[in-house]
């Protein structure tokens, strides 16, 4: 199985869960969220895939999210908007993100991730 890791490297929580992958012999292709941002096709394909929200896609706590006043602005835009705009900056996506086969985790929580893996 192929699996797609999508960091920023400087975070914190993407460190935790490539630690994470790397103790549990978890191979896995490893992708900068900047550097190689996620396409509008991407983006669609996976947050089908997730079960999640479009918001939940969202890096809240970033500083774009805020500088952009994205939490009253998301209110007003179609999902198709919303896509355009994740995909056009990898700091307005949560993260890391892990694409599965026939899922896909957003952020990470252990427990989450090991029912995933280890099936």
């Amino acid at each position: 199985m192929s699996i797609l890791f999508i960091e920023y490297p400087k975070c914190s929580t993407c460190k935790k869960a490539k630690k994470w992958l790397i103790d549990n012999n978890i191979e896995f292709i490893d992708r900068h969220i900047v550097e190689d941002t996620p396409t509008e096709s991407e983006l669609n394909d996976w947050i089908k895939l997730s079960n999640k929200e479009i918001k939940k896609w969202f890096n809240t706590s970033g500083l774009k999210y805020k500088e952009l006043n994205l939490k009253d602005k998301l209110l007003n835009m179609t999902d198709s908007e919303k896509i355009a705009l994740l995909s056009s900056d990898g700091m307005l996506i949560k993260r890391p993100i892990l694409v599965l086969k026939d899922n896909v985790l957003i952020g990470f929580k252990e427990d989450e991730w090991e029912q995933f893996l280890n099936n």
